[in-house]
């Protein structure tokens, strides 16, 4: 286990090889913290460790595929074997599967990697993240959730598939998550907060989306004033690490124009507690946690 000095905070962060998780990886080592990157692809975990100029801190990659559950336990593991506190756990990772696709567990990608891999890392990783209180989470949602809505009939799009209507309900589900954890570790010094990026047209979020969809994102691109740099949506997640005002607040919602309100269907109670305890079901876990 890597015994980390009490001046150097770790941040686990996936989602860190690309776009606005890489620049906040640097960014954060570069302001003294040890950031254990989780990606799929080993090759850019190593060039990300392998190109980072001397920085006051650390960047060390794990490799994970988040879509399996066995592989968020291992990760999980492996995450607790090598760091002996938690200070932050960023779930920045991210797809848009362009065909419904089921993974071994027979859950729908999207949801299964967008969502669930969020709520079991967390729940695998809490009591580090308690031990090493204050300490935060940090989600990373999307505005493109006020288009989507519940519908606990068919949660996955099991009759109809429609890949940004996927993504969209995917991204209500981790605010959704974000608040009902916030609201069951209210008595606890670890705080959960969630924030919308910004339209970013040059990230690779949707490269296995539908066709329509990346020639729509295409076509935004190059609209005047539209969109949002990859490097302002880096910094509102580290904001949300490493801001003072972020220490105590939780629950909340940040985008461009700072805290904001999200759609009543990610705040709603009822949806919260449902989606907790059938997320709960789907990896097989006691939903009476934390």
């Amino acid at each position: 286990m890597t015994a980390s000095p009490d001046s150097q905070q770790v941040v686990v962060l996936t989602g860190g090889t690309s776009g606005i998780g890489r620049i906040a990886a640097t960014a954060l080592a570069g302001q003294g913290a040890t950031v254990a990157v989780v990606g799929r692809n080993q090759a850019r975990g190593d060039t990300l460790v392998g190109n980072a100029a001397p920085l006051d801190g650390d960047i060390r990659f794990h490799q994970a595929d988040l879509a399996t559950q066995a592989t968020v336990r291992s990760l999980a593991a492996e995450l607790l074997d090598t760091y002996d506190r938690i200070d932050a756990l960023v779930h920045n990772a991210g797809l848009s599967s362009r065909h419904r696709t089921e993974t071994e567990e027979g859950i729908e990608l999207t949801f299964a990697v967008n969502h669930l891999a969020p709520y079991l890392l967390t729940r695998q990783l809490l009591d580090r993240l308690r031990a090493s209180a204050p300490s935060r989470v940090v989600v990373t949602a999307s505005d493109i959730h006020r288009r989507a809505t519940f519908d606990f009939d068919d949660l996955q799009f099991s009759n109809e598939y429609d890949s940004l209507q996927a993504y969209a309900r995917s991204k209500l589900a981790t605010i959704a998550f974000t608040r009902e954890l916030a609201d069951r570790l209210e008595e606890t010094e670890i705080t959960a907060n969630c924030f919308h990026p910004g339209f970013i047209p040059s990230t690779n979020l949707f490269r296995d989306a539908a066709i329509w969809t990346r020639a729509m994102i295409r076509a935004a691109a190059i609209v005047p004033g539209v969109g949002t740099t990859q490097q302002e949506g880096a910094q509102r997640l580290c904001d949300l690490v490493t801001a003072p005002e972020f220490s105590e607040r939780t629950g909340t919602y940040v985008t461009g124009e700072g805290i904001t309100a999200p759609s009543s269907d990610a705040i709603d109670p009822e949806n919260r507690e449902r989606l907790w305890n059938l997320s709960a079901d789907l990896v097989d876990v006691d939903p009476h946690w934390p």
